[in-house]
């Protein structure tokens, strides 16, 4: 079983979890950071290369998450141009082409392996999308999609991955092909979510920023945090909230707490 709930407030730490994460407070190395930044699309490239396409769940929930994307038509047939800024092997990419016919979607990853996945799916078709391979942080998305021409960009678990201080260029880099009065949609991890609480300490590498053993990171977004990030690249917040999940396992009587952050944006 498991419950949701939707709202501003942070999850609270039990007593023994807030004492757990105020001692770890040991950095990892500059140096090593430094190679963790160098090596972030290899390790991301080895990670594919060990999972395959099997290690995310195909998304189904996205449209349930997010009416905009139904929403955002402004007649039933109406043609819908959209991004995935980080695609990975496609798990929210094909779930909504299959459900959507009206969907033309721009897909890039990081990942060249990734990338590949995507592109060998028997539901790849270049009628109906176009991927590439791209980082982000510094390769200009128009050199493949024209300006101002998506109705909708999803960044749904991408940003965590990225560096804090280069997410404003991803930021940057998506407001260029974003139609003005259209929208960022945002789902990624949230902070004291149960993934942040099981880091090892010699993980840490900033303030709610870690490093996995496989050399991938992950930050742990704030409300605040996330806010600050889109305003300062000139979007404006239409919805910013925690979700809180409880997944309750009752065989062995555990509960893991997840908490993400849900957003939209829109380009004025």
């Amino acid at each position: 079983g498991a419950f949701q709930k939707k709202g501003h407030s942070a999850r609270v730490l039990s007593p023994e979890e807030a004492e757990r994460l105020a001692k770890d407070q040991v950095l990892v190395s500059e140096f090593k950071q430094l190679k963790l930044e160098k090596e972030a699309q290899k390790n991301w490239d080895l990670f594919y290369k060990r999972n395959s396409t099997n290690f995310f769940k195909d998304r189904h929930w996205t449209t349930r998450e997010f009416q905009e994307l139904k929403a955002c038509r402004e007649f039933a047939d109406q043609k819908l141009t959209i991004l995935e800024a980080g695609c990975g092997v496609g798990n929210c990419l094909f779930p909504l082409l299959e459900e959507d016919l009206n969907i033309f979607a721009y897909a890039c990853d990081f990942s060249p392996r990734a990338v590949e996945y995507v592109k060998k799916n028997a539901l790849y078709s270049t009628e109906r999308c176009k991927v590439f391979q791209c980082d982000l942080t510094k390769d200009d998305l128009l050199d493949n999609i024209p300006a101002d021409s998506v109705d909708v960009v999803t960044l749904i678990f991408v940003l965590s991955a990225v560096h804090p201080d280069k997410m404003n260029l991803v930021l940057k880099n998506i407001y260029k092909v974003l139609k003005p009065g259209k929208c960022v949609l945002f789902r990624d991890y949230g902070l004291y979510d149960h993934a942040m609480l099981r880091f090892k300490s010699g993980s840490k590498l900033g303030e709610n920023f870690y490093v996995r053993q496989d050399g991938t990171r992950s930050y742990f977004f704030t409300e605040e945090f996330l806010s600050e990030l889109f305003k300062a690249e000139g979007y404006e917040q239409v919805v910013n909230e925690y979700v809180q999940r409880e997944t309750v396992n009752r065989k062995e009587d555990l509960r893991v707490p997840r908490v993400f952050l849900q957003g939209k944006f829109q380009k004025p």
